[in-house]
């Protein structure tokens, strides 16, 4: 029955995924013009801009760009629905991995300088949150003794209150989470901000149908990502799910308003500070659950 929740799931994931992103994008919008004093779009902008590059002309570079795009765009849905279907936690992250890689491949594909460099940065931002990430795996292992999604969401008690260490935990994969929700200051490979860019990074060869197919994706692996905070908030408990939609809201706010009050920083400084957190709340918390 696994594999039928899987298939379940990723069909659910693939529909109401990109409907949960465009609506978290037109949000993202509408708090950043408010920060920055401007009337800002409409909630729904995200989506009639998508619909727009779906009604361009496909000017795909080769055609091996598009199958690694939809690979990606794949690879993302169906580790959504292992996710939110309750399945391995850490074969959810290996597939999302493999949908990075996949993008990654599609940029060096176009043999476009520009999106080569985009693609470097994409690998070192792997690099950066990667290790953190490996900590929360293990972490969620060591306090349920099961990668099972199903098995922590029927744990009695949330898992940041069962245990310290998860909390340090927690705090190391708010901090990653910025790369992964693609903000500044960590926004290396590719930015929403065109006051940011000369070029388009990792997508300056991606533009119509196959610049859509990144935006969807984008849209799909922030619903997952935001997936993973809830873990930390959901027990057997329904009352839990409110508090978990809640932090949910308040770290996306948080990374709303870090992205519009921090500069982009070098490669360099990512990396340092994302292993210094990854050692320190990761290492620690690992420490402080197994003893």
């Amino acid at each position: 029955m696994t594999y039928v929740n899987i298939l379940i799931g990723s069909i659910a994931f693939a529909v109401l995924a990109p409907v949960l992103g465009c609506l978290l994008e037109g949000i993202d919008r509408i708090i950043t013009a408010k920060m920055q004093g401007r009337v800002g779009p409409k909630l729904l902008q995200p989506y009639w801009d998508i619909r727009k590059l779906f009604e361009k002309d496909d000017v795909s570079v080769n055609s091996s760009e598009k199958i690694y795009l939809i690979m990606a765009l794949l690879f993302t849905i169906i580790a959504g629905g292992i996710f939110f279907s309750g399945s391995d936690f850490l074969l959810c992250v290996f597939v999302i991995t493999a949908a990075v890689l996949m993008f990654i491949v599609a940029a060096y594909s176009t043999r476009s300088p520009y999106a080569e460099i985009g693609a470097k940065r994409e690998i070192l931002q792997v690099l950066a949150y990667e290790p953190m990430i490996v900590f929360l795996a293990v972490g969620l292992f060591l306090t349920s003794g099961s990668f099972a999604i199903a098995d922590l969401f029927a744990m009695p008690e949330p898992l940041i209150v069962m245990d310290w260490g998860m909390a340090l935990i927690f705090i190391g994969l708010v901090f990653v989470l910025t790369i992964k929700l693609r903000k500044s200051p960590f926004d290396l490979s590719m930015s929403h901000h065109a006051h940011q860019e000369i070029v388009r990074g990792i997508t300056t060869e991606m533009s119509g149908p196959t610049l859509g197919i990144v935006q969807i994706m984008h849209w799909c692996e922030n619903v997952l990502f935001l997936g993973w905070v809830a873990i930390f908030f959901v027990s057997a408990n329904l009352w839990t799910i409110l508090i978990a939609l809640a932090v949910v809201a308040f770290v996306y706010f948080l990374e709303i308003w870090i992205d519009n009050n921090f500069a982009r920083v070098r490669w360099q400084t990512m990396l340092n500070s994302s292993w210094i957190v990854a050692l320190v709340f990761g290492l620690i918390g690992l420490l402080i659950v197994v003893l």
